[in-house]
């Protein structure tokens, strides 16, 4: 899988949450004790978690077989992570069908390819 699926998703991601942390929202930039900040600094944790995979890309090349199929497990799980979340602003004009699909019908298409379609 190719990083980028990650990195354009928790950019659309983080696109929403961002907002969410300004004072006009109510928010204490997401620092407070209300179940609000606690809530969106969980998401965000969540988000950050879930994208941290380019190490786990880099070593899938040099894994033997068996090394493999566990790390392409964590990046299907993770992949999964960040799919459920984003897929909560299905309605907004930049979620992309890329965003739906699941880790295994992303490797069939570059990266490239799935963000247009």
């Amino acid at each position: 899988m190719d990083v980028r699926h990650f990195e354009r998703i928790t950019a659309f991601i983080e696109a929403r949450l961002t907002p969410l942390f300004d004072p006009e929202s109510g928010s204490d930039h997401g620092w407070g004790m209300d179940d609000k900040s606690r809530a969106l600094r969980s998401l965000r944790n969540t988000v950050l978690g879930a994208s941290a995979v380019k190490g786990i890309v880099e070593r899938r090349a040099e894994a033997d077989a068996a090394m493999r199929r566990v790390i392409d497990q964590a990046l299907e799980h993770n992949w999964d992570v960040l799919r459920g979340i984003a897929r909560q602003w299905e309605d907004h004009p930049d979620f992309v069908r890329e965003f739906k699909r699941h880790a295994w019908e992303l490797e069939e298409a570059p990266a490239t390819a799935a963000a247009e379609a």
